[in-house]
């Protein structure tokens, strides 16, 4: 199976573990692509909503599909998040291709790329930690219930519909917060003389040129895997905001799925052996 080349990729909140992660589907991509690094920038396993009864082989997958492109040369680099913040008492952890960290510069053809989740920017997050988690649950049930609904438009050929989007558009507050959110994260970059400022967090997947009057830098954000299903590809010095469709994978899933059942196995042979 033919991969494609990517020099680097950058997924962030898959939140793994939770009812609304679309883990089956960033199988099929992660499967479709040989990228020279991969940076997992937050929220990729959501221990906030962990549950010991739901961890699905899909969710596992993930998992061993990461460690297995690290054990054949990609770069990994786990930035960790407000979901996944029990691992920051690791961080600057390095094995062999596999690094932990709470942000990361990155030097791109002479450019510099300063990537971190962006939950520092969040008071909800930082200040009212309960609160957050709460919301974060509710989310988690709005996105399966939406499944569902989307399972029924399909079946009346009805295009699918996004409760969250839609919050979102018509909530002034979540749209200031957005606003505010990527001006905070342009103005820093700019202050630090970075050419690229790139975050996750708040699930709004975007590339866009900033500008202040210090100067400008491009802002991107890599979206999710819950509701946007994005990533962002950097190859021969340029930025691509890609998007799941399932159509480019539906022949292919079969084949993707035994190439991760036959690199499991030799993973687990692997670590038998030691």
């Amino acid at each position: 199976m033919k991969k494609r080349n990517v020099e680097l990729v950058i997924i962030s909140d898959v939140h793994l573990g939770t009812y609304g992660s679309h883990a089956k589907e960033l199988n099929n991509y992660l499967s479709s692509i040989k990228p020279k690094t991969l940076v997992l920038n937050g929220d990729i396993i959501d221990a906030w909503q962990f549950r010991k009864s739901y961890f699905p082989k899909n969710h596992l997958r993930v998992i061993q599909k990461i460690i297995g492109m690290a054990s054949k040369g990609t770069k990994v680099y786990y930035i960790t998040g407000n979901h996944d913040e029990i691992l920051r008492k690791f961080s600057d952890m390095n094995m062999g291709n596999f690094a932990l960290v709470d942000k990361l510069i990155l030097e791109l053809d002479g450019k510099k790329a300063w990537i971190f989740h962006g939950d520092v920017f969040d008071a909800s997050v930082q200040h009212s930690k309960w609160i957050a988690k709460l919301g974060g649950l509710g989310y988690d049930y709005l996105i399966l219930l939406n499944r569902f609904i989307n399972w029924v438009l399909s079946k009346l050929g009805r295009e699918p519909y996004s409760f969250s989007k839609k919050i979102k558009a018509s909530v002034k507050k979540a749209v200031k917060f957005i606003s505010d959110f990527e001006t905070t994260a342009t103005d820093l970059a700019i202050e630090k003389k970075y050419d690229y400022v790139i975050c996750g967090h708040i699930h709004e997947p975007k590339i866009i040129e900033k500008e202040n009057k210090y100067g400008s830098t491009l802002y991107l954000n890599s979206g999710d895997w819950i509701e946007n299903l994005t990533a962002l590809e950097y190859h021969k010095k340029r930025w691509k905001l890609y998007s799941y469709s399932e159509s480019n994978f539906t022949e292919e899933e079969n084949l993707f799925e035994m190439e991760d059942i036959l690199s499991n196995h030799l993973i687990n042979s692997i670590i038998k052996q030691k």
